[in-house]
């Protein structure tokens, strides 16, 4: 199928092909589309006409992987007046679901004026982000007034966007969809074989890792093949497509014996370079431990419930404020352990890889913790069903 202009659609000079008066959901990158699939899944199969905007080109790929032509999608255009104006008459949307804190004030105020309802779900105020809104409340105060309900992730969201201006009765906890998600439907021997055809190699996946963290782990990873475990196969996972080569260079310089997931295998490997988007999920399945990248840097960390859905608990450095109210839970169900550093990183996988008792029940914690969240999709649901009008 022909991809879309991104820039013709960001200027609404291209304007997607839809079925009358959607459901508008807004996500803006790969994780909220992720987020966001039980939800759109759900109000599909209850014959609900679905458009997803995005922002990112890997969100629109996800989507495009998640639902084929079950939707419709398409880039969000540029937050002019008279760019959602144009949007927002030719999609006609009868209920306008925001993403986290997807807030566009040109987007906001189209809305109110046309009387659609909007929903915020799996709204979150981070760390990072809440003084910037709180200091300019006022504008918020006003733009927000167009949200219809909030569903906010934690109580600590709740609060925060009481602080910036929203009425409390506009405002539920109802718990983070990512809740939602289910372990992929995978054959995960075919998978080990893949990866490892000795199927005997202990795994480390090394996820969603970013600049200046690569060179860190490698240095851990040294170690260990040297004096604790050469047999150890780590597959490291970039964030970004756009850094595969980089963190292959970086291999090169450290002498790393490596192959890209792309590529052949000869089972001899120390690394495999997970060059491919969309299979990070299926292979969590085959992981004997996992960190998660984005903590050892200050970027915030990432989403931890993919791999406890594959019934593995996870490392992760101590940057998390994206995710701290999720970390702060598994590591009290005793399903994440928090390390201050690279040097703590490697003390933990080393540990971890020794004691396997320690580590099966990890992962046994994980997969517990992730039962006990099951119920967010319905909660969800139960909220946004009196806005979602049946089908014409």
């Amino acid at each position: 199928m022909h991809t879309p202009s991104k820039w013709k659609q960001h200027l609404t000079l291209q304007l997607p092909q839809v079925e009358a008066n959607p459901i508008w959901v807004h996500a803006c990158s790969m994780g909220e589309v992720a987020s966001v699939a039980p939800l759109i899944n759900r109000m599909i199969n209850h014959q609900h006409r679905i458009h997803l905007t995005v922002v990112t080109r890997t969100g629109f790929a996800h989507a495009k992987r998640l639902f084929g032509d079950t939707i419709t999608v398409s880039w969000l255009p540029w937050d002019l007046p008279f760019l959602m104006r144009r949007f927002i008459q030719h999609l006609q949307p009868s209920l306008l679901i925001l993403c986290e804190t997807e807030f566009w004030p040109g987007m906001l105020k189209t809305c109110k004026k046309r009387h659609i309802p909007i929903i915020g779900i799996n709204t979150r105020i981070s760390d990072r982000s809440f003084p910037k809104y709180y200091k300019t409340r006022k504008l918020w105060r006003r733009w927000l007034s167009a949200v219809t309900l909030f569903l906010a992730q934690s109580q600590i969201d709740a609060q925060r966007l009481q602080q910036i201006g929203v009425p409390t009765a506009k405002i539920k906890t109802v718990g983070n969809l990512k809740f939602a998600i289910q372990a992929p439907n995978v054959d995960a021997n075919h998978i080990r074989q893949m990866v490892d055809p000795s199927a005997q190699r202990p795994i480390l996946i090394i996820a969603s890792t970013h600049a200046d963290e690569e060179a860190q782990i490698l240095s851990l990873l040294l170690h260990q093949w040297q004096h604790i475990q050469p047999n150890l196969l780590s597959l490291i996972v970039p964030r970004h497509p756009e850094r595969f080569d980089d963190v292959e260079n970086l291999l090169q310089q450290h002498a790393v014996s490596y192959t890209r997931y792309t590529q052949t295998r000869t089972g001899h490997e120390q690394v495999v370079l997970i060059d491919a988007m969309g299979v990070l999920t299926q292979l969590y399945t085959i992981a004997d431990l996992v960190f998660i990248g984005g903590s050892l840097v200050n970027i915030g960390g990432h989403n931890p419930l993919e791999p406890a859905i594959c019934g593995r608990g996870v490392i992760t450095g101590k940057y998390i404020q994206n995710f701290r109210a999720v970390f702060d839970d598994m590591q009290h169900q005793g399903a994440a352990i928090i390390v201050q550093d690279k040097e703590e990183l490697g003390a933990a996988i080393s540990r971890l890889l020794a004691k396997t008792d320690e580590l099966t029940q990890l992962h046994a914690q994980a997969a517990l913790f992730m039962q006990n969240q099951n119920q967010v999709l319905d909660d969800m649901w139960h909220e946004i069903s009196p806005y979602l009008h049946p089908r014409g």
